[in-house]
């Protein structure tokens, strides 16, 4: 390929400038169908002519905050025409349309309509259908700013870009413009998924640095990409709905980064002298910080989060991460020895499970296990007999800010350019944080060194830790066969590394034999004593397996084919909600998820039909609104690996987040445990009462007076911080019950093992 020709780093220089939210095109897909901007240098001049001639006419910029320049600002239809060659009949009012696009808000004063639709292609005679929905703003209105003023209506508080949003998400049609005269932006927003949108600033558009993205504009916004003319697969909508299927390169590459993640944060504590106990609650508390931060970039990517200054420069994981990125730049190598950004994270973690701020609405409480600080007091510099509330912190963890930046670079940055979360699928999201299941933490019993390999049918890169001392206590010929043996995989060294290993004497010589499989992170070997992440033995076998969304809608659509035939494809919210699912393997939870937006959308429609439950909103978004319902009270799953339980847990949390409401709970559904092997509540009962132990029939005594059905009680409707907390007591209370029948299942699957 010549120096020069187009390829995605082309698409990287107009992206970057049109400042994406979100996930609107991959440059992926447009290079893989050979669309590029416009190169040459003569078009991308006539262009800017046009553009400047126009504005020259209709003059923008500072001036147009002055009402006597608003009659002169360009409309959105002669920027098209003049601008991007669209012709007269390619703009269109709504009332052309057949069925009107429009979307009511009850509990205001107000309907959602859009100012211009742009039409499907011609389809001879038959109805005028939409492909984009545009809004025309005074010019110079921000986007992204709630209007000034009232005009004495009930009108609902949203910024233009939340208005479009739910426009588009309610009338099921995913794109849209928005225009203010000063600035054009395409916003890509279907329902049921995250939205993501590009701006192009008319102004800079004028200049020679502009002109990459004005070309972009073109290519995303001209006749060919709307009109006849282009390829159906290269017009837009395909485009973008090709674009998310892309995303799944990216859960491989960042999986890597957030395994290297999890190794950093283990060797900071390690660095800080953390004592180890339990390893497994060490290896738990680590998982949940990558999971808390992993839900925090989720939610200030979605803008969940307060979005005020305060928020930004004192608590935001996004503005940390910049301010330290910064730090990196300042002070190079002196970052090792400064402290604050874990703090500044613990204060968060903690904001987030209590809530706080000016006003109850400002950081509402979230709840939920994930942020309780009880859970995981170690990462606090707390041990496990105080509680939280005893007072200020006095032995913050040692975590150097070094250490915090690394652990977020890997989270944020992916080929040197910030990841945005709500770009991804939850179940993408899901099969990242799979990658850091199913390894344990260790202290090395020796001098040790790190081999990485990446086992068949995985698509990550692991380490595996060997001490240096049995390596070199195994005759030179058999060291090979050894190290494979330990790495459960053939290393294939080069015949340099290979001789280099038999002649090893030191832990030093072991390092440079091992070349490229030497760890990143073990770089001069580990002192004895040192932390360590080892993967299990079913690690070392299997891995874990992304299941996309491609795969997991198209299987649930048919498994409830069946149900709802024999509901004359018409359920009713009390049919649905009355359905119990349950995932005997759930791993990450991706086809919990599916089942939640599957029914969550007939959960809509019934609504829609028969009209909505009392106590409903107005202002809630009733998509989410039915997945918190579905989520509570429909779905059921296990999984062995008890900390994947957490990360399904996560998994229905974001699909089902709201800016409001604490997290759904699903305690109650979620669970680790094995279902191949157990008994029933029945068998175990009919054994208490045949062997007669008197602890167990009093235990099932006292199980039968709270009542299977306080169980129904989970699913309660309400959807406020009381309820969460009630239904958290009220599985702590079952739990206690439980635990006689728990105890009498575990020795009665001992018995069956230890049988002859």
């Amino acid at each position: 390929m010549p120096p020069h020709a187009p390829g995605v780093h082309t698409h990287e220089e107009w992206k970057g400038m049109a400042q994406p939210v979100g996930l609107v095109v991959e440059p992926v897909v447009l290079n893989r169908l050979g669309i590029f901007p416009e190169s040459a240098t003569t078009v991308l001049a006539d262009w800017q002519q046009r553009l400047e001639q126009l504005l020259d006419d209709h003059p923008v910029g500072e001036q147009a905050a002055s009402e006597q320049w608003l009659s002169a600002a360009p409309s959105f239809e002669l920027f098209c025409q003049e601008v991007l060659a669209w012709e007269p009949g390619d703009l269109r009012k709504p009332e052309e349309l057949t069925t009107p696009v429009a979307v009511h808000l009850d509990d205001y004063d107000e309907v959602l309509r859009p100012d211009w639709i742009i039409p499907e292609p011609s389809q001879g005679d038959g109805p005028l259908k939409a492909q984009l929905l545009v809004q025309e703003l005074p010019v110079g209105t921000l986007f992204d700013a709630l209007p000034k003023g009232a005009d004495g209506r009930r009108s609902w508080e949203a910024t233009p870009q939340q208005r479009l949003e739910r426009l588009l998400k309610e009338s099921e049609h995913p794109i849209g413009l928005l225009w203010n005269g000063v600035a054009l932006r395409l916003v890509y927003a279907p329902r049921g998924e995250s939205s993501g949108h590009l701006t192009f600033p008319l102004e800079p558009m004028t200049t020679v640095d502009g002109r990459p993205m004005l070309a972009a504009l073109q290519m995303l916004l001209g006749p060919d990409r709307l009109f006849e003319g282009g390829a159906s697969n290269t017009r837009l909508r395909p485009l973008m709905e090709q674009s998310r299927k892309e995303q799944n390169e990216v859960s491989t590459r960042l999986a890597e980064q957030v395994l290297e993640a999890l190794w950093i944060l283990l060797r900071g504590f390690d660095a800080a002298g953390l004592e180890v106990d339990d390893p497994s609650h060490i290896y738990g508390g680590l998982i949940t910080v990558l999971l808390r931060l992993v839900f925090l970039l989720y939610a200030e990517d979605e803008e969940l989060m307060p979005t005020d200054s305060l928020y930004g420069q004192h608590y935001s994981v996004g503005g940390l991460a910049q301010r330290l990125r910064q730090d990196r730049t300042d002070y190079q190598n002196a970052m090792e020895g400064r402290r604050g950004a874990w703090a500044t994270l613990l204060s968060l973690f903690r904001l987030v499970y209590d809530g706080g701020g000016s006003t109850e609405a400002y950081l509402p409480a979230r709840h939920g296990d994930l942020f309780d600080p009880e859970t995981y007091p170690f990462l606090e510099g707390r041990t496990a007999d105080t509680s939280y509330t005893d007072g200020p912190l006095t032995s913050v963890p040692a975590i150097s800010d070094d250490v915090v930046e690394q652990v977020l670079t890997k989270l944020l940055l992916l080929d040197g350019q910030i990841l945005s979360y709500r770009a991804l699928d939850v179940e993408q999201i899901g099969s990242v944080y799979e990658g850091i299941m199913g390894f344990m933490v260790e202290k090395a019993t020796g001098p040790s060194v790190g081999i990485t390999h990446r086992p068949s049918r995985q698509k990550i890169t692991i380490t595996v830790v060997v001490d240096a001392e049995q390596l070199l206590a195994v005759s030179s010929a058999k060291r090979e066969k050894w190290l494979d043996d330990q790495a459960g995989v053939a290393l294939k060294l080069p015949a340099k590394g290979k001789q280099g290993l038999k002649e090893a004497a030191s832990l030093e010589e072991i390092c440079l034999a091992l070349g490229n499989r030497l760890s990143s992170h073990t770089p001069r070997g580990l002192a004895p004593g040192s932390l360590i992440l080892q993967p299990t033995a079913e690690r070392r076998r299997s891995g874990s397996h992304y299941t996309p969304r491609a795969l997991t809608e198209p299987i649930v659509a048919e498994a409830f084919r069946p149900w709802l035939e024999g509901c004359h494809h018409k359920p009713s919210a009390e049919q649905i909600l009355a359905l119990k699912v349950c995932d005997p393997a759930m791993g990450s939870g991706a086809f919990l998820v599916a089942v939640c937006r599957y029914l969550a959308a007939w959960l809509v429609q019934a609504w829609e039909r028969d009209g909505y439950p009392e106590g409903f909103r107005q202002e809630w978004d009733k998509d989410i609104v039915a997945r918190r319902l579905i989520a509570q009270r429909c779905l059921y799953g296990v999984v062995k690996n008890p900390f994947a339980v957490n990360l399904a847990k996560l998994s229905l949390w974001l699909v089902t987040l709201s800016e409001h409401l604490p997290f759904t709970f699903v305690d109650h559904a979620l669970k680790c445990g094995d279902s191949l092997v157990g008994y029933g509540v029945r068998h175990i009962q009919t054994a208490m009462q045949e062997v007669q132990l008197g602890f167990l029939n009093e235990q099932n005594q006292i199980y039968a007076a709270m009542g299977v059905a306080r169980r129904e009680s989970f699913g309660d409707d309400s959807l406020n911080d009381e309820a969460y907390d009630h239904k958290k007591l009220l599985l702590e209370q079952q739990i206690k019950a439980n635990e006689g029948l728990r105890q009498a299942g575990d020795l009665m699957v001992a018995a069956f093992f230890d049988a002859p």
